[in-house]
């Protein structure tokens, strides 16, 4: 059978790419840039999504790493039951997974309540906006991990096990890096993810104010053309990691 040229398989990238790319040339020619600017609230927002989307980011790693390496290399009879509770949250709607939330850490909740006496809320505050990017990115980063460890064959992990080595230096020296491309691209994910949350904030962390949330209000407030500014600006903000590390895997690809 003949193979397809490149320049005849381009071609069928071409419908796909318009479709994406559309909106966003129409929201360049929309953009009033003559009148480009952001106000004190906007920059806020930038500092809040920021700030604590690197906590959040943290707090994924912590907790997805080991997590999505014990899916991958854990086989019993019920593991279903941990899938189940990953894919939970990717199919519920935000908003929904706001109000869960709200149901289990508001100052009426099971776990609220009692944090409440204590000084610490979980609602519409800084750790509260922690939680509602964490919960949202938590399970994307999951999947995408686990696909990563998956890729890595456990004959190299045997093969360091003959050698004497434990399995944490096992995990931090071979299964890690054999699997950073998948990671950094789980990473990548989970923070675009993060920084747009809008759903869970909106019920869980309406304050401190992020970016999102911000967007919502001045299109509220003002309206259409007010959230040009700082819909760029989110972009700016979110690309950069996802951009660098495909690259970086791209290189190494050539490579």
């Amino acid at each position: 059978m003949p193979r397809r040229r490149p320049n005849e398989a381009w071609l069928l990238a071409i419908p796909a790419l318009l479709f994406l790319i559309a909106p966003f040339i129409a929201l360049i020619f929309a953009t009033p840039w003559a009148h480009f600017s952001l106000d004190r609230g906007d920059w806020s927002a930038i500092g809040v999504s920021l700030g604590y989307g690197a906590c959040a980011m943290l707090l994924v790693i912590a907790l997805g790493t080991p997590f999505a390496w014990w899916l991958a290399r854990t086989h019993f009879p019920a593991r279903w039951v941990a899938d189940a509770i990953v894919l939970l949250p990717l199919l519920s709607p935000p908003l929904a997974l706001g109000i869960v939330l709200e149901t289990l850490y508001g100052p009426y909740g099971a776990a609220g309540a009692p944090l409440a006496r204590i000084g610490l809320l979980l609602t519409n505050s800084a750790p509260a906006f922690v939680l509602a990017l964490t919960y949202g990115a938590l399970p994307f980063f999951v999947v995408l991990a686990r696909a990563a460890f998956e890729g890595v064959s456990p004959e190299y992990e045997a093969l360091a096990r003959t050698l004497g080595k434990s399995q944490p230096a096992i995990f931090f020296t071979v299964t890690l890096p054999l699997a950073r491309v998948g990671l950094g691209a789980a990473l990548a994910i989970a923070w675009v993810r993060a920084l747009g949350e809008f759903g869970i904030c909106l019920i869980v962390a309406y304050f401190p104010m992020g970016i999102p949330v911000r967007i919502w209000v001045n299109l509220q407030d003002v309206g259409l053309g007010a959230v040009f500014p700082l819909l760029w600006i989110f972009y700016l903000v979110a690309l950069p990691l996802p951009l660098w590390l495909g690259l970086r895997a791209q290189r190494r690809g050539i490579a």
